[in-house]
């Protein structure tokens, strides 16, 4: 996902961090924004939208968010649907931290977040357009439980039936 390229910049062993980041850890996943930014500047096909996605994806509509500070507006576009992409998969997914939570639950959480986390606007098409989702997956869809890399804790691929959940 280019919105994150710069977490290649993140040690694996703070990404799969089961427990609480460090400040020191934290600041550095933070940086994964400009760390991106700075990856993908030179590509000319992705100045336009891409550089901004990249940067400003952990924005805030409320201005609490990083890098910049940034709130409502000024927040391009493309940040501010990736940011709620970010969260839906986020919280549908498995993390080390947490388990993945169900679609009710990360819906519930999307809109809590609308005019704080979230851009209203696009809290509104999101639901407004939820059932989309729903008819391309299939009624039987539920949250895919993947490890960052594809792969569950113990080498198993995602999706195994024997798998850890």
């Amino acid at each position: 996902m280019l919105h994150d390229i710069g977490k290649i910049g993140v040690p694996d062993e703070i990404l799969l961090k089961p427990t609480p980041l460090s400040e020191a850890e934290s600041r550095l996943v933070r940086a994964h924004t400009l760390l991106g930014a700075q990856m993908i500047a030179g590509v000319s096909f992705l100045q336009v939208a891409g550089v901004g996605v990249v940067r400003s994806h952990h924005e805030r509509w409320d201005g609490k968010g990083y890098p910049d500070g940034l709130a409502g507006d000024e927040i391009p576009i493309g940040a501010r649907i990736c940011a709620v992409a970010d969260a839906v998969d986020a919280i549908t997914n498995h993390r080390p931290y947490r388990e993945a939570r169900s679609w009710r639950a990360c819906r519930l959480e999307i809109v809590a977040q609308k005019g704080k986390q979230f851009d209203p606007d696009v809290v509104e098409a999101f639901c407004d357009r939820e059932h989309i989702l729903h008819e391309i997956a299939g009624s039987s869809w539920q949250p895919r439980k993947l490890w960052l890399n594809g792969l569950l804790p113990d080498g198993q691929p995602a999706g195994d039936p024997g798998a850890r959940a």
